[in-house]
């Protein structure tokens, strides 16, 4: 369900506002003077929706490579090197 609330909410009701992000994990959206403004959501949503956007955006990459005719690394391949990156990290 989305939330919305007038720009004077965020003076007299953040405590409210805060509590309905990070519970919900859902944005408020912000109003002034009737219209659309801002929208205020927490930061672990913020963070997830940052990385969901990063990993469409290397999945559209990885289809244009393909369409493109470059060929994919070979899973055993791929695990290999993460391994070996996963490895050194931890080395250290």
């Amino acid at each position: 369900m989305m939330t919305i609330r007038p720009s004077t909410a965020l003076r007299n009701e953040y405590a409210e506002i805060s509590r309905v992000c990070h519970e919900s994990g859902e944005p408020v959206f912000i109003t002034q003077n009737g219209e659309g403004d801002l929208v205020v959501q927490s930061i672990a949503a913020y963070n997830r929706r940052e990385a969901s956007l990063e990993l469409r955006e290397k999945l559209l990459e990885a289809e244009e490579q393909l369409a493109a005719g470059v060929k994919p690394v070979p899973l055993s391949e791929a695990a290999g090197k993460w391994r070996a990156v996963a490895d050194a990290v931890d080395a250290r």
